[in-house]
């Protein structure tokens, strides 16, 4: 895989089960690059290795007086620099490829599983952790992955160098040999404890960057009640622990640096201290001696990737555990497959609580608790909260939703919840979306009353004359709350699907509008399935029919003013009635029925 073939035509499944497996599941899909950074890499370090026996070579030579191996030795020269050149470009091309495919096909997985679990993932796992992972740990992992096939290299250079050494100059070789190992092996009790720190950094990061996150979403709040400096000061204490981790974990870090360079410095003065004894006894030329020390001088070079695997191993740990949780979360039931290809059609029905929506039908719900509304909405849409024990699936023209393909759900039920979010870019790429193509931008703009969003768009935009090419910006925070959800309620139009399900889509809409949108709700979407969450009366009156949800089961189902004057639960809803006004309203009804009743008794008389 180049970088150019970006992104994959399919990532794989990956094996979630834990962060080292992922890691090991990452490498092995990633053979080829690696085979390739390794060839690279040992031609690039044999290369560097060879440095020294060559020099060595050259001093014997001159020693000797023999031009002949002095020539030879420096035609070895030119030939080791030109791989040193070749192995460390294409090393470092090859290197730089195997990390960004490695971070693609990690940014793939995190977003076919956030497409999958929808807004189910932000109930599940906290906002700041998906942040976290789809950006910092995405990097990390990609690191670790291309960093172990250049520690691969390292380490069988270093290993032919030992035993080149040995069998070149056994005397010198031997101390090489025992030293080395001693030297890679030195920092292993420090790195837990270097582990630990970095995890803890990560941690702390993650909680300062959900903290930055929430206060940045809910600034215009914090604003208005005063709160500004409060929740800055949160942040503060926390980026200063993230800091204060920071430090520590980078102590020891520092302190694995200074013993990576400290013990090899030592390891030379034993070998020179050695090899100028050997060489007054007679027992070694001064030009063995020569390459010994330059080849212990430059093995410095490939044991600095064991330092480098170690951190890039301990950085990227906590990352590959963060992004396998990501990724082993599951929908509550996974499609079964066994339902042949296609959308059905029919009414929506919902066996947990007896909610029928027809087909081709307006439907609004009412339910007392808002939360319980938004879990009901996006089980509607095939995205319950529930565990897969406790599941009980939505049925569509009597096919569980949970049955049909993922594509095939998503065409047939469109969910928009209460709090839609905007992407930024243009208002026609905001309104770029799948659709049937039955249902023109214009109409749905227009249906949804985004007049005066255009305006504001347009006043925002002034190099924009169209308002399609108006800039939104991220998240739409330019835009107030009604025109956020005018702007959503518009894009869920275009998409035009079977069944739209809206979660209180006019909540910070003022009454006028919100009665010119409903009437353009129920003309676009005649003929096709819609089911409306709400309590607002001007959205219930426009309705086929109205379904009163308490405690989780259908208790009522009629007409918005047949339900306001027979059923008190409903009206105390819709009406925002107090218990003592639905009190003395029932008593009132009461005595109204009594009344009638006496008379007509009067008038049989």
């Amino acid at each position: 895989m180049q970088i150019q073939d970006l992104p994959y035509p399919d990532p794989g499944v990956p094996d979630a089960r834990s962060g080292p497996r992922f890691l090991w599941w990452l490498g092995r899909n990633q053979l080829g690059g690696q085979l390739k950074a390794l060839a690279w890499g040992l031609l690039h370090f044999l290369s560097v290795s060879g440095m020294p026996f060559c020099v060595g070579l050259a001093v014997q030579a001159v020693v000797d007086h023999s031009g002949t191996r002095l020539a030879l030795t420096g035609g070895l020269l030119l030939l080791c620099g030109a791989g040193i050149t070749l192995g460390d470009t294409m090393l470092h091309r090859t290197a730089v490829t195997n990390w960004i495919t490695a971070a693609a096909r990690v940014q793939q997985l995190l977003a076919r599983r956030t497409a999958q679990l929808g807004s189910a993932l932000t109930r599940r796992v906290a906002a700041g952790e998906v942040v976290a992972v789809s950006t910092g740990d995405v990097e990390r992992i990609g690191w670790f992955v291309e960093a172990v096939s250049r520690f691969s290299a390292a380490a069988l250079t270093i290993v032919a160098v030992c035993v080149g050494l040995v069998v070149y100059q056994p005397a010198l070789g031997v101390v090489v040999a025992v030293g080395v190992p001693v030297l890679a092996l030195a920092v292993l009790p420090l790195l837990p404890r270097a582990t630990r720190r970095a995890d803890t950094q990560r941690e702390k990061a993650g909680r300062a960057t959900e903290l930055a996150s929430d206060t940045v979403a809910g600034l215009r709040v914090l604003r208005g009640i005063g709160g500004e400096e409060l929740f800055l000061e949160r942040y503060r204490r926390a980026s200063q622990e993230v800091r204060a981790a920071a430090v520590r974990s980078a102590r020891m870090w520092s302190l694995i640096s200074a013993i990576q360079v400290l013990l090899p410095g030592l390891l030379m003065i034993a070998v020179v201290w050695r090899g100028v004894q050997l060489a007054h006894e007679g027992r070694i030329a001064v030009g063995e001696l020569v390459t010994v020390y330059s080849a212990v001088m430059l093995l410095t070079y490939p044991l600095r990737h064991f330092e480098e695997i170690a951190m890039a191993y301990s950085f990227s740990r906590p990352s590959a555990r963060r992004a396998a949780g990501v990724l082993s979360l599951r929908r509550a039931t996974e499609p079964a497959g066994s339902h042949e290809a296609g959308v059905p059609d029919g009414d929506l029905y919902d066996p947990r609580t007896g909610l029928l929506a027809p087909a081709g039908r307006l439907t609004a719900v009412v339910c007392g608790d808002p939360d319980a509304a938004g879990v009901l909405a996006e089980r509607l849409g095939g995205h319950p909260a529930e565990s897969a024990e406790t599941h009980v699936s939505v049925l569509l023209g009597g096919v569980p939703l949970d049955q049909l393909p993922l594509d095939s759900a998503r065409t047939a039920v469109l969910v928009q919840d209460k709090d839609p979010v905007l992407l930024s870019g243009s208002l026609r790429e905001l309104l770029d979306v799948p659709a049937s193509g039955a249902v023109g931008a214009r109409e749905a703009l227009a249906a949804a009353q985004c007049g005066d969003v255009l305006d504001a768009l347009v006043q925002g935009s002034p190099g924009a004359a169209d308002p399609m090419e108006a800039r939104i910006t991220e998240r739409g925070r330019s835009l107030s709350g009604g025109q956020r959800q005018r702007l959503a309620l518009a894009r869920s139009l275009i998409t035009d699907p079977q069944v739209l399900v809206l979660d209180e889509p006019t909540s910070a809409v003022d009454s006028h509008t919100e009665a010119r949108i409903a009437e353009g709700i129920r003309k676009l979407r005649a003929g096709r399935t819609t089911v409306v969450f709400t309590s607002s009366p001007l959205l219930l009156d426009h309705a086929d029919h109205v379904v009163l949800v308490h405690e989780g089961e259908v208790s009522a189902v009629g007409l918005h003013r047949d339900l306001v004057r027979d059923e008190p639960r409903y009206r105390a809803v819709v009406t925002r009635e107090t218990d003592a006004e639905a009190a003395a309203g029932s008593a009132v009804l009461a005595e109204l029925e009594e009344l009638e009743e006496l008379e007509g008794i009067e008038e049989s008389a």
